[in-house]
């Protein structure tokens, strides 16, 4: 298997971590020897309920049991998708109303970025530096780190930039800037928070100019920061929501969303303005809903500041010199890259899922499920410390 894994399969880096999977349940992930892997990443804050919820599962299995695609998005009415778009909207501000389901985060960003040049009329995009928002090229073209895109340029044209939490740079936004894309909290730079009262800066420069403000929570979305959505944390309401990542339990999905008025304008000049075959899914849409109600439903959401507080209580050791974050979205900053990758592979062999930040090199990512016990923090962070402490 591992073999045809490095033949077979396109890879991502030029050293995988390459652990064989058996299987998953809860906070664990086992390999194919038995050995229990303790999961502080959570597929990369995905698996929101940890693995194979079973609620998740049994949503999954009666919707697999009575119909999967039938059609592409948006002409037939499917019940798991509609009552999904309609529990969301329950759960947001107005005029947060109008769901667009897609497969993924970064076709969420793609349909984001075509709503606000297609409800405004204008075409310059203004994303922060050290953002990361997805991988396609429209993505990639508002990504602020320019080592990850520069061998695939050119780009989509009329992209600026600004510096997350820096409010001088607002001036940048006009009346010609069609959108301001930002993460609620900048994943990829190191899990860092907007500061004193920064995006309720963005939102009222963003209104005094016509322009419209996108907040990304494919990460922090779905109960990971203590609030259904980081964006409650601040105050701060956007005209369009992405969302992904923790949404269906697992499974591949995004969305972003909209007033009504504003989303009717994909449906015509032209027609079909974004389209996509398997959005909507109704599997996918099912483990959505079910997803959406345990969160909701539970009190995951307030556990989750509780969760934190035993994270940030246990792991002090003179190489963590911060940790970044919110909720059950941290980063352990260390003292240097070096330090950082000893951490992140040395717990791999001893049984604990950690993993790195794109942009932020002394970063170390906790993301574990919402479900993730209070015993499971404990086991996990004492690990870190025994690792940290071998370190010569």
């Amino acid at each position: 298997m591992r073999d045809d894994f490095f033949t077979y399969q396109a890879q991502t880096t030029p050293h995988p971590l390459a652990m064989e999977i058996s299987h998953a349940k809860g906070s664990y992930v086992y390999d194919t020897t038995g050995k229990a892997h303790l999961d502080f990443v959570a597929g990369v804050s995905a698996c929101s309920l940890g693995h194979c919820h079973p609620k998740v599962v049994k949503a999954v299995q009666e919707q697999v049991e009575q119909y999967m695609h039938v059609m592409v998005y948006g002409e037939y009415i499917q019940k798991p998708a509609v009552e999904y778009a309609k529990l969301l909207a329950s759960h947001l501000p107005y005029p947060l109303e109008t769901t667009y389901l897609v497969n993924s985060g970064t076709e969420a960003i793609e349909g984001a970025l075509k709503l606000a040049r297609r409800v405004t009329g204008r075409s310059q995009i203004i994303s922060a530096h050290h953002a990361y928002h997805g991988n396609t090229m429209g993505s990639l073209s508002i990504m602020g780190y320019e080592p990850r895109k520069s061998v695939f340029r050119p780009l989509i044209p009329d992209v600026s930039f600004i510096t997350f939490n820096i409010q001088e740079d607002l001036l940048k936004i006009t009346n010609k800037t069609a959108a301001v894309i930002l993460e609620t909290i900048q994943g990829a730079a190191g899990f860092l928070q907007p500061l004193n009262g920064y995006l309720n800066k963005v939102r009222q420069r963003c209104n005094e100019t016509g322009t419209l403000l996108i907040l990304d929570e494919i990460q922090p979305g779905f109960g990971r920061t203590g609030k259904l959505f980081a964006f409650e944390n601040y105050n701060c309401i956007p005209d369009i929501l992405v969302i992904g990542k923790g949404m269906a339990g697992g499974l591949p999905v995004g969305a972003f969303v909209a007033s009504k008025e504003m989303m009717a304008t994909l449906q015509d000049q032209p027609k079909l303005g974004h389209i996509t075959t398997f959005g909507g899914n109704p599997v996918i849409a099912a483990a959505c809903l079910a997803t959406l109600k345990e969160i909701t439903d539970t009190k995951l959401i307030s556990d989750t500041l509780k969760k934190e507080a035993i994270f940030r209580r246990l792991l002090k050791h003179k190489h963590i010199k911060a940790i970044n974050g919110k909720g059950l979205m941290l980063a352990i900053i260390l003292e240097n890259e070096e330090i950082t990758n000893h951490v992140v592979l040395t717990c791999a062999k001893k049984g604990l899922i950690l993993f790195w930040l794109l942009f932020e090199p002394k970063a170390v990512r906790i993301s574990p499920p919402l479900t993730i016990s209070e015993e499971e923090i404990e086991k996990g962070c004492n690990l870190i410390l025994d690792v940290l402490n071998d370190y010569i």
